[in-house]
């Protein structure tokens, strides 16, 4: 029964934006597309909740540290100017950032942000556990992500969860977090609105 309920869950992730890949883009690349953001260091938790069932689809993370960059375990996004390592996207200037909630948002689906002012201290620490975490499988987006969560300075209280509603709950919760939702009619095909936002992005 477990292992039934686990393929399911794998299934409905994969459908909502979690699949599996690993892009490795080399040194030159990711330097080159390296963003900063002047704003007040901080981490955001993206959820991506089903409009019809208010299940959660996907979890990820923006991370303002050093450089701006989103850990998006085993995600489906993918940016022709958005270089990919291991399930860390670089160069997450404000664009970009719209670019990926507007690829997930759709009919089916609206993307929740969380947003918490952090230390400087703290989001480096996120952003290096990011980097250091590797390539993702398939249904394990909110697992991953609560468990880097977990291991940041003040976010000890989070706990694991392969349920991305459930962490989404959990930051809830968190002093200081801003809250906001996103929604779009468009095409509920993830594939439409991936495409859709690389193309707006090349222009």
């Amino acid at each position: 029964m477990l292992v039934r309920s686990l393929i399911a869950a794998s299934m409905a992730l994969a459908v909502a934006g979690c699949a599996a890949k690993a892009p490795f883009a080399d040194d030159a690349t990711v330097a080159k597309a390296r963003y900063s953001d002047p704003a007040q260091p901080s981490i955001t938790l993206y959820t991506m909740v089903n409009n019809r069932t208010g299940k959660g689809g996907h979890s990820a993370l923006l991370i303002n540290a050093s450089e701006s960059v989103i850990f998006d375990p085993a995600g489906s996004f993918y940016a022709d100017i958005v270089p990919e390592r291991n399930d860390v996207l670089f160069g997450i200037s404000p664009a970009v950032e719209q670019a990926y909630r507007s690829a997930h948002a759709r009919s089916t689906f609206h993307v929740v942000r969380q947003t918490l002012p952090v230390s400087a201290a703290q989001a480096e620490t996120a952003y290096q556990l990011a980097l250091a975490n590797g390539a993702v499988p398939g249904a394990f987006c909110a697992n991953a992500t609560s468990t880097l969560l977990s291991r940041v300075p003040g976010f000890e209280g989070i706990k694991t969860t392969f349920y991305p509603t459930n962490l989404q709950s959990q930051v809830a919760e968190l002093p200081g977090v801003r809250t906001d939702s996103y929604y779009e009619g468009d095409s509920a095909d993830l594939k439409d609105g991936l495409e859709r936002s690389n193309a707006a992005l090349n222009e």
